[in-house]
């Protein structure tokens, strides 16, 4: 399973017009599920992602997780990040899991955080979302678990 973070003062996803996850300063977390991830993994991945010290303390030092700041958390399914370019000029996504998975374990990873965090808001899976974010620092993070 593999997450995009982006530290920002402020995040939205609008569908349609409509805004349908908000948050102010916290994490964008883009994630993409892969054919061999479990739920078990992105449980795995999530705690890693609200344990990560990349926020900054009163030296400036990034020291304090998105917990320790009391940050939301704006989860948005994203499967091109498993964008396979090595050949060609068009992308391939093979790397994603299957649609079924890939919600089923995006709602997963969703529940898990809403249990364990206290400001949750989400995108909509396989919906066209436009996201707006003002990237803090700038501060973008890639992660990826295997099975």
């Amino acid at each position: 399973m593999m997450a995009l973070l982006q530290r920002v003062s402020e995040a939205r996803v609008v569908i349609g017009g409509d805004t349908v996850g908000q948050i102010g300063a916290g994490l964008l977390v883009l994630v993409c599920a892969e054919p061999d991830d479990t739920g078990a993994l992105g449980e795995k991945l999530l705690a890693k992602i609200l344990k990560l010290r990349i926020f900054g303390d009163e030296q400036g030092k990034m020291n304090r997780s998105v917990q320790d700041v009391g940050g939301g958390l704006l989860i948005v399914s994203q499967f091109t990040l498993a964008a396979d370019t090595k050949s060609g000029n068009r992308p391939g996504f093979t790397g994603a899991a299957a649609p079924a998975l890939g919600e089923a374990l995006y709602d997963r990873f969703v529940a898990a955080a809403r249990a364990a965090h206290p400001v949750v808001q989400t995108g909509r899976f396989g919906a066209d979302m436009q996201v707006h974010l003002v990237n803090d620092g700038p501060v973008t993070i890639p992660l990826q678990l295997r099975a």
